[in-house]
């Protein structure tokens, strides 16, 4: 906080007109150097006078000769300018319509069919020359890559479901649940399929990383019970097509299913009470947390996740 409201007034022109007149001593110099008029220098240094309450620059036969607070005062402009330019470059370090660029990046089928599009949508609206290149989800996060520079950023399921690792940040990106996935003429007449119809149906699991349980399974087991898995797919609309014809049961994110599981075909009931919800989180490492680069496609991640026409 500023200890003095007068201090509210001063704008960088101020400070620079302060720096400048110390250095040359010459209010023309000054005017000519700053591109102003000497009127502006003028105004300028009465509002400096004003809000630190010193004379600042006396003015001699051989130019304005700076008093001893203004000395003191010196080094300390110096480095508020520096810092607001090293504000601004951090802004503009990074620019993604200079080059073309890729990113690395792990994350499950979820993000692909829910963020990835839009995201690579407003790199073409915009015209940038931007790669997204991604790397399937295993059942751990790939730390070392993440650490080496080799991954950019992690997309992962949470909470809880991958290990934790202390030097890595992460940021929730988006929060869904499970719905039950069916036939439409298999399809039970119930809005909320009980716990008992979801253990006695088979189930087609599609895995999002190299699994053979997921977040169902585990949530099962505490409530002592188990599924009949009668197939493994690699994707949701594979999935999809396998229960076609068939009484099975596919458990998948809510989002997905408004986007991939048409009503003609299928039908949607709620999981049974208890099943719970997930998170989609985004994590990379303390290397990359101040890294331009990075920081920008986090944001571009943040701001595609945010929109609410997503899927």
């Amino acid at each position: 906080m500023l200890n003095s409201n007068s201090l509210r007034k001063l704008d960088m022109q101020d400070l620079m007109v302060f720096v400048a007149v110390f250095e040359q001593g010459n209010v023309t110099g000054v005017a000519d150097a700053l591109c102003v008029s000497q009127s502006t220098v003028s105004y300028c240094l009465k509002k400096l006078r004003g809000s630190f309450e010193d004379e600042l620059f006396i003015n001699t036969r051989t130019g304005m000769r700076a008093t001893y607070k203004a000395s003191s005062m010196y080094p300390h402009v110096l480095r508020i300018l520096d810092s607001i330019n090293l504000c601004h470059a951090q802004g503009l370090a990074f620019d993604p319509g200079r080059q073309a660029v890729t990113f690395n990046l792990c994350a499950p089928e979820y993000f692909e069919q829910r963020v990835l599009p839009r995201l690579l949508k407003h790199f073409n609206q915009a015209n940038l020359p931007v790669t997204i290149n991604v790397h399937k989800l295993e059942a751990e996060i790939p730390a070392e890559d993440l650490r080496d520079g080799g991954i950019d950023l992690v997309i992962c399921f949470g909470p809880n479901f991958h290990r934790n690792h202390s030097d890595f940040k992460s940021q929730v990106l988006l929060e869904d649940e499970l719905v039950c996935v069916l036939d439409k003429r298999a399809a039970p007449a119930v809005e909320r399929m009980s716990l008992a119809t979801f253990v006695e149906r088979r189930h087609v699991f599609p895995t999002p990383w190299t699994s053979t349980t997921n977040m169902v399974d585990g949530w099962l087991a505490q409530q002592h019970q188990q599924r009949q898995v009668v197939a493994r797919a690699n994707s949701y609309s594979a999935a999809l097509k396998l229960i076609v014809g068939t009484d099975f049961i596919l458990a998948m994110p809510r989002c997905i299913a408004q986007g991939l599981a048409s009503d003609a075909l299928f039908s949607q009931c709620e999981a049974p009470n208890g099943l719970p919800g997930f998170t989609l989180d985004m994590q990379w490492s303390q290397a990359n947390d101040t890294d331009s680069a990075n920081a920008w496609l986090r944001e571009q991640i943040i701001k595609a996740c945010a929109e609410p026409e997503l899927i």
